[in-house]
């Protein structure tokens, strides 16, 4: 399957549009075994999507190649395993174990990093690959991001993946340089970075990491600030996607004999000012915040949850192994170049304690009567754009949830609660690029058991959006917990206790 981003650019917001010219007469979703019209329910042939699934993953892993440094030499001598401990096979055979489809190695830079990672690390990765063949694993790092704070660098798997990965490190890590060089260190020059990767023939993958960490307060920005945000995304639309939503180091609160610290802070957010809510980002937490500002301009930004494992906490760390509390589900082909590309497009929901494993959402507009609403109305789903067939429509979601009757690495089997519909206008671009927030957007609707089906493992919810006649976007959240919004992290919190599920959003375009 080709990737078709080859020097080439996606549109702004990519129109899909899905027509049936018969109704199927096997539906996933039934009422007392007769096919429910009003649900517009997904097919089979439409939830398998050409043999994707949704596949588990985490893209912020490090191993022992994250190096300390012995600065008693010039330049400094890499010390193996002196920030991240653990082989990369070991985090892949982890990975494994707690369910991963995909992951990616992604080691911090430093002087001359690019030779450790070039020399040492990538024939490590490649034993790994061959060891634990049932894990995609992406090569790549935790780049030092040019005038702001760490980001995911995702290379495309191929014969030259490792030159490509010594080229961008070499150029454009801000830490690379030995003796120390401010000038790489600056918002140009990542804006640089981003111009260079474009003219690749195979475009990597950007995503900010941890990105309200070195925040001073709610809103109060540190490192990373909305402004980088859309000038790269600006940039590199289909390079620069999106940001953490749910950080790592979540176990930084469990001590190795599973009691708590009541110091411990998740995410390692340790300002108490600006702490995690629900252990997401609160970029992403808030209903009407940051994210939904960029989401409001009708940017492709999307959010993911990782692990950024250096030291599980059961060896006195403050992380869990890949995959054992976050995931980020793309709906893909199990093969490099699909998973890849549908991360790039956003067919992504994320997930923390595995609290649900699956997460279709299907949005179809109505058409001149319920039949050919039914027949031929368009559709879309996470990542992709409903175009709305007349100036006002009615929309109905449909959302098929798996919530899993297993229990977790934990031990525990948690159950969704509650899912929330929040919808948000998209109407352009903002003039002031500091904005972090959108007054639209709001949770529309609060799903209970009492107003869901269920069938075995898997949740049904239906709900119609009446006469939706503007540039528009949908997003679904859930939890095990009974708050209504999730609530700043105090220190020393379960973890455990507290899980969250996010969907991407789906956009609507409305008839002009």
């Amino acid at each position: 399957m080709k990737t078709g981003f080859k020097k080439k650019a996606i549109p702004f917001i990519a129109t899909t549009v899905l027509a049936t010219t018969a109704l199927t007469t096997q539906t996933l979703f039934n009422d007392g075994g007769k096919p429910n019209a009003k649900a517009q329910s997904l097919s089979k042939e439409e939830v398998k999507k050409n043999g994707a699934s949704w596949l588990a993953g985490d893209h912020h892993v490090h191993s022992e190649w994250s190096v300390g440094w012995d600065n008693s030499t010039t330049p400094p001598t890499a010390i193996r395993g002196g920030d991240a401990i653990y082989p990369i096979v070991k985090n892949a055979e982890n990975g494994k174990k707690y369910g991963l489809d995909w992951m990616m190695t992604t080691d911090h830079g430093g002087p001359n990093h690019s030779k450790v990672n070039l020399e040492q690390a990538y024939p490590e990765l490649l034993k790994s690959r061959e060891a634990v063949p049932d894990v995609l694993q992406f090569y790549g790092m935790e780049l030092d991001t040019p005038g702001a704070d760490h980001s995911t660098l995702m290379i495309p798997k191929g014969e030259n993946e490792s030159q490509v990965l010594y080229d961008l490190e070499s150029k454009f890590n801000s830490r690379e340089a030995y003796p120390n060089d401010p000038s790489r260190n600056t918002e140009s020059k990542m804006i640089e970075a981003l111009n260079y990767m474009k003219q690749m023939d195979e475009l990597p993958i950007s995503i900010a990491h941890h990105p309200s960490r070195s925040a001073a307060g709610v809103g109060a920005w540190g490192q990373d600030t909305p402004q980088e945000f859309r000038n790269w995304n600006d940039t590199a639309p289909n390079i620069s996607i999106g940001m953490e939503g749910a950080p790592g180091h979540q176990a930084a609160a469990i001590n190795p004999d599973g009691t708590l610290d009541p110091k411990g802070s998740r995410g390692s957010y340790s300002n108490a000012n600006a702490p995690t809510m629900g252990g997401f980002d609160q970029m992403s937490a808030i209903v009407g915040g940051l994210w939904d500002s960029m989401l409001g301009e009708g940017r492709h930004w999307w959010i993911t949850a990782t692990s950024d494992s250096h030291v599980n906490w059961r060896d006195g760390g403050s992380d869990f192994w890949p995959g054992e509390y976050s995931k980020t589900y793309v709906k893909a082909e199990k093969n490099y170049e699909d998973v890849m590309e549908n991360l790039r497009q956003g067919n992504v929901f994320v997930t923390t304690g595995d609290l649900i494993s699956e997460l279709d959402v299907k949005v179809q507009a109505g058409g001149k009567s319920p039949l050919h609403a039914e027949a031929k109305g368009n559709s879309a789903s996470i990542g992709e754009t409903l175009t709305l067939p007349s100036k006002k429509s009615d929309v109905t979601v449909t959302v098929r949830i798996k919530d899993l009757n297993a229990a977790n690495s934990h031990g525990d089997k948690p159950n969704v609660q509650r899912v929330d519909l929040i919808m948000g206008e998209v109407n352009g671009k903002v003039e002031d690029r500091s904005t972090a927030s959108n007054p639209t957007t709001k949770v529309v609707k609060r799903f209970t058991e009492s107003d869901w089906k269920k069938d075995g493992e898997y949740i049904t919810i239906t709900y119609t959006l009446k006469d939706v006649d503007k540039d528009s976007y949908i997003r679904l959240r859930g939890t095990n917990t009974d708050q209504l919004e999730p609530v700043q992290d105090p220190k020393g919190e379960n973890p455990w206790n507290d899980l969250w599920f996010y969907s991407n959003p789906i956009f609507i375009q409305a008839d002009k």
